[in-house]
């Protein structure tokens, strides 16, 4: 390597692994994983988490599994396994084996539990959460200890199985770890295994009516799985004792003992990230679904028209932190752009039309105009755009007195401009609504001379203008997305609901807005820049009869100067 190249730094969590794999020596293979609750779909913060399992255990020649914390029946569906499922792929990544479920080891789980029991490791505690939250204390002074806490091995054995049986009813019993009472840290304070939940799960059906919590469940299907690092968020670094706690008293020669790493989460401005919060958007109706283009999940930033490689740039570019920071939306709009400009071939739509007719264009001429698809890539190639006497053109592209003659280079009253890829045109006449005063249809003149690519007019302009021709245009419908909250941190004001910041103008939908007629033959993997005016991408509402389009994002960061 030459003085003038660099080595990226690493990460303090490939360090550690680095570290890990020269102390194993040959033999040792990185397993990692993404275990994520099937209670509601994956968001932005979760696009972090999946593209540091999936990239790690790729460098270093590993495997990563796909797992589901399925241990609340309460509050999981299929639907939500299916969506975070199509999630991880459509970020661009394959899991190793079959999908796994922590409700694959119940029955493990179960029979572990049976063993701490005989150790005098664990107990069956009828005190309410109520009362348990009362003697847990503070972590400044010792907890106490539960009057149930000293009860035989052989109660303890006869209640658990009869808990499993569904004998007791929710909330009367849960079996909890015998640990610490007076642990500084709360997590070792008799923590619950646990608890009675009579309803059905999505895999198991009524099979059980007991089901273990998270860090009961968690480090164990780890072990079973043979994970080497379990990287996980900052507020679980309290749980790692616990964590490391279950694991030694098994006495299970796991090999490799699974390791737990934290990292900060991704929190980004203008955004939540919590299930409840979302789901709450969801049920209340304050967006159409979890897929809402608006929403920061994954499957609205996908319905939007955000691109996978744009998602995995961002959770890469911002880097693996120990400190909790929040990052700007914008830059995450950043990434998006950057990708999508090297790959969204340009259109031409008209959202704000108004009628053009060039008058000394023959009537029932057509001409098949060459442009470019995208002058980034040049393997994009071109496509034909059809131009006629009649076309649709923005609606601010004209002005009968511009406020700044000398610097308004688009149409205008014998103002002369270009209409991409075609013709120079001059402005002669318009039409006005006579109530509304508003322009209702524009007159100009084309100077033949002037088509694209071969002009010999010699006139010069500064302006270039979009167009569609109108006999050919294509009506469709355009929603333009704007934050969902106007709060950069929605959830952070202890005396207000986050519901308070919601933007009222998130949404824009323009019923009528023209397009060329490529776009008829759009698909739900394409990407469009439409020229001058953003990104956008087909809706899934769109049907042969209806197209719909997303605004992905717009040319430039708008937000910042808008809100001076």
């Amino acid at each position: 390597m030459s003085n003038t190249e660099s080595t990226p730094s690493k990460n303090f969590i490939e360090v550690r692994v680095e570290e890990d794999l020269a102390k194993a020596g040959n033999g040792y293979e990185v397993m990692t994983r993404f275990p994520p609750e099937p209670n509601g779909y994956l968001h932005i913060g979760h696009a972090k988490s999946i593209v540091l399992n999936f990239t790690l255990a790729q460098k270093y020649g590993g495997k990563t599994n796909l797992r589901f914390d399925d241990t609340n029946p309460a509050k999981e569906s299929t639907e939500f396994v299916n969506a975070i499922q199509r999630d991880v792929q459509w970020l661009g990544f394959d899991w190793n084996g079959e999908v796994k479920y922590a409700s694959d080891y119940f029955q493990q789980l179960y029979d572990w539990a049976v063993e701490l029991i005989k150790k005098g490791k664990a107990y069956v505690d009828d005190s309410s959460v109520e009362e348990m939250r009362e003697m847990r204390g503070v972590p400044n002074t010792p907890g106490a200890e539960s009057p149930y806490r000293d009860r035989s091995v052989e109660e303890n054995l006869k209640l658990l199985k009869e808990m499993k049986e569904g004998k007791h009813e929710e909330g009367s019993r849960v079996l909890r770890a015998k640990i610490d009472m007076a642990s500084p840290n709360m997590q070792l304070r008799d923590p619950i295994m646990y608890r009675i939940l009579k309803t059905p799960h999505h895999r198991t059906g009524d099979e059980w009516s007991i089901y273990p919590m998270y860090d009961w469940a968690h480090g164990q299907s780890d072990a079973l799985e043979g994970i080497t690092h379990s990287i996980c968020t900052l507020e679980f670094e309290v749980h790692r004792p616990l964590y490391e706690w279950f694991l030694e008293q098994l006495g299970e020669a796991f090999n490799p003992t699974p390791q737990q790493i934290e990292f900060a989460r991704l929190n980004v401005s203008y955004t939540i990230t919590s299930k409840s919060k979302l789901s709450k958007l969801v049920t209340e109706g304050h967006v159409t679904g979890w897929d809402d283009p608006r929403m920061p999940t994954i499957s609205g930033m996908r319905r939007r028209g955000y691109t996978p490689l744009a998602l995995r740039n961002f959770a890469e570019g911002v880097g693996i932190a120990r400190r909790e920071n929040v990052q700007d939306l914008s830059l995450l709009e950043f990434y998006v752009r950057e990708d999508l400009n090297k790959k969204a071939h340009r259109v031409m739509g008209v959202l704000n039309p108004v009628k053009l007719v060039i008058t000394n264009y023959p009537e029932d001429q057509v001409e098949w105009m060459e442009i470019g698809n995208n002058p980034e890539d040049p393997e994009a190639g071109s496509r034909k755009v059809p131009f006629s006497r009649e076309l649709w053109i923005e609606r601010d592209d004209f002005k009968e007195n511009p406020p700044s003659p000398k610097k308004w280079y688009r149409l205008g009253p014998e103002r002369k401009t270009r209409l991409k890829g075609a013709y120079i045109i001059e402005g002669t006449d318009f039409i006005k609504d006579e109530k509304t005063g508003e322009v209702t249809e524009i007159h100009a003149v084309y100077f033949p001379e002037s088509k694209s690519g071969s002009d010999t007019s010699g006139i010069k302009v500064k302006g270039t203008m979009h167009w569609v021709s109108a006999p050919h245009a294509e009506e469709v419908e355009v929603r333009q997305y704007d934050r969902l909250f106007l709060d950069p941190d929605p959830a952070g004001h202890k005396d207000k609901d986050y519901l308070e910041f919601l933007n009222p103008d998130s949404i824009n939908i323009i019923k009528k807005a023209y397009v060329e007629p490529s776009l008829k033959e759009a698909g739900q993997d394409d990407y469009f820049q439409f020229i001058r005016k953003g990104y956008y991408k087909l809706d899934d509402d769109s049907s042969s009869d209806k197209l719909v389009f997303n605004q992905t994002v717009t040319l430039r960061d708008n937000w910042a100067k808008k809100n001076k």
